[in-house]
């Protein structure tokens, strides 16, 4: 049962809900100040599993080449195209008036998009709990989302809460994956994918307090070869050194 997955969504719509009734109350600063303290929440859920790695040269390398393969395939351009097909329908929606312009209005809309459908954390957090069935990753996250989407409901309206929708779609296709290939991994394989996914919500932290824009998008392929790698050099290299 995907708990995470389904109290995620639903952060989001009620999140989203709130955010566009109660939006005109909040001031431009308290908006910009407590996205400093979803930065700061992420990075924090990021260090616990990097400490717990099992084999840190297996998930350095993973990091470097899925990196690398997510820069070389525009792994960000080809989601910011998907998010683009997906805000036509969504833009619809009715919404109450808005300071922004309807280009700022479409660019804002692109951004949340990306962020809650292809978070480096919520696929972490899908593939995690489908692996384990830890959820604590997505509850956690749900705390964020819930307060994210009520900020960006502040600036574009209700249209937030429908974001949902292709979450749960994406999140429950990643959580099902996940089942399959559980029983092919081993402890190791797994505590270096929860390690590979905690340096992306540390970057992902980065990201949101605006110290540096880490390529988050562009890292989400090490996410497919850290398991790999970890059992490669588990298997054959270790045993080199021992």
């Amino acid at each position: 049962m995907p708990i995470g997955i389904i109290i995620n969504s639903f952060s989001i719509i009620i999140g989203g809900l709130l955010g566009g009734f109660l939006g005109h109350l909040l001031s431009e600063d308290f908006k910009e100040q407590i996205t400093l303290i979803f930065g700061v929440c992420s990075m924090a859920m990021g260090i616990p599993s990097i400490s717990q790695m099992a084999n840190m040269p297996a998930v350095i390398l993973a990091i470097i080449l899925g990196t690398s393969l997510g820069l070389l395939l525009q792994f960000n351009q080809k989601i910011n195209g998907a998010a683009l097909l997906l805000q036509k329908p969504i833009a619809k929606f009715p919404q109450p008036t808005l300071k922004l312009s309807y280009d700022d209005y479409l660019s804002t809309l692109v951004t949340i998009v990306v962020l809650f459908c292809a978070s480096g954390t919520g696929i972490f957090g899908s593939l995690t709990e489908g692996m384990t069935g830890d959820h604590t990753i997505l509850i956690a996250k749900s705390i964020l989302d819930f307060f994210t989407a009520a900020i960006f409901a502040c600036n574009i309206g209700y249209v937030v809460s429908v974001i949902a929708i292709p979450q749960f779609i994406i999140f429950f296709g990643l959580f099902l994956f996940a089942t399959v290939i559980f029983p092919l991994t081993t402890p190791s394989m797994i505590l270096d994918f929860k390690a590979c996914g905690g340096f992306l919500m540390l970057a992902t932290g980065f990201r949101m307090i605006k110290v540096k824009m880490f390529p988050t998008a562009d890292m989400i392929p090490a996410m497919l070869l850290v398991m790999p790698i970890s059992w490669i050099w588990s298997t054959w290299i270790m045993p080199l050194f021992g």
